[in-house]
C-alpha cells in the first residue's frame, strides 16, 4: 500500500476530531471549523461525527493490515 502513512494519519485526524466534537457538545461548545455540520441539525450532525469516529477507526485498521500475509495465511489454511 503507497499511502499507508497518510492513511493513517487521515484515521487520526477523523477518530480524533469526531471524539472531541461529540464530548465538545457535552460539554455545550462546539470547533468552530465545523460548525457546517451543525447547521443540519443536532441529530445529524451528531451521525456525521459518530461515523467520523467509525470511519478513522476503520482506516486506522485496514491500513495497518498486512494483505499479503493474510492473503498467505488463508491459502495456507484451505492445504
Amino acid at each position: 500500500m503507497k499511502n499507508k502513512g497518510l492513511l493513517i494519519l487521515l484515521g487520526y485526524v477523523l477518530f480524533t476530531l469526531g471524539i472531541t466534537s461529540v464530548v465538545m457538545e457535552l460539554v455545550g461548545t462546539h470547533w468552530y471549523f465545523m460548525a457546517w455540520v451543525e447547521q443540519a441539525g443536532r441529530l445529524t450532525a451528531f451521525i456525521i461525527k459518530i461515523l467520523m469516529v467509525i470511519i478513522g477507526i476503520l482506516l486506522i485498521v485496514f491500513s495497518r493490515t498486512d494483505w499479503e500475509r493474510e492473503r498467505r495465511e488463508s491459502m495456507e489454511d484451505e492445504l
